[in-house]
């Protein structure tokens, strides 16, 4: 390995704001972002109620997924949902980013799974619902200690409202990937390969890795997801009372 420069000051927030612009999600239209208009059910969005523990089996071995429904009920509920769809199964880690320091490990994008699909066009899809044929979008969902419950549609922007998230981007965690419209997740997430306080606040954070993160770093771009299987728990409600 290279020798690393000194350090400056600047230069960790040079590199932490272009590892925010280069997009983590797919291109999708504006969701909205009013908290009337969710929770679970809504769109046909179910809650996750307690705790998942999702299996990943890729060309590199098997990931073990720890999924939270207590501080991420929709995020959470989302990507059970979708396991239990076979939406995953055969699908790229389209995106693995590592230098100039670890960052994630990406997949999930539903066309990815078609071998035709080109591969500019990786990282731009969504899951589409067969029963109205529209991309399911879901809002961002943060949840902070002391609050009652998650905040939906907004980005932290006050001072020491990140410290107070109950999941952060810890090594390990698995997050929502979305562009930049923070209401623009579906079915893309991403494994954070180190401590990423910078997308503290702006993704959502519903679970972590509980077993193989070392094949998780192992895996390459072009990787594939076999399948994914919910292995204990996994109970989704769609009303939130």
């Amino acid at each position: 390995m290279a020798a690393r420069r000194p350090s400056t000051p600047w230069r960790p927030l040079l590199l932490a704001l272009l590892l925010l612009l280069s997009p983590l999600g797919p291109v999708a239209c504006a969701a909205t972002g009013s908290n009337a208009a969710v929770g679970c059910g809504t769109g046909g969005v179910p809650c996750l109620q307690g705790t998942a523990v999702v299996e990943l089996k890729t060309s590199k071995g098997t990931v073990e997924l720890s999924l939270d429904g207590a501080a991420a009920p929709l995020t959470a509920g989302n990507f059970v949902d979708l396991v239990r769809r076979g939406v995953y199964n055969g699908t790229l880690f389209h995106r693995v980013v590592r230098e100039p320091i670890p960052f994630v490990v990406q997949g999930g994008d539903p066309q990815s799974a078609n071998p035709n699909t080109p591969v500019d066009l990786l990282g731009t899809g969504s899951y589409v619902d067969p029963g109205n044929g529209q991309p399911r979008l879901i809002p961002l969902e943060l949840f902070l200690s002391g609050d009652s419950a998650p905040r939906y549609g907004e980005v932290l922007t006050g001072p020491g409202q990140q410290a107070r998230l109950r999941l952060q981007h810890q090594r390990g965690a698995v997050a929502m990937a979305r562009s930049a419209d923070p209401n623009s997740a579906s079915a893309q997430f991403y494994i954070a390969l180190k401590a990423l306080p910078e997308l503290d606040g702006r993704y959502a954070v519903f679970g972590r890795v509980t077993k193989g993160m070392d094949v998780v770093d192992r895996i390459s771009q072009g990787d594939k997801l076999i399948s994914a299987t919910v292995l204990q728990g996994g109970t989704l409600v769609r009303d939130a009372n």
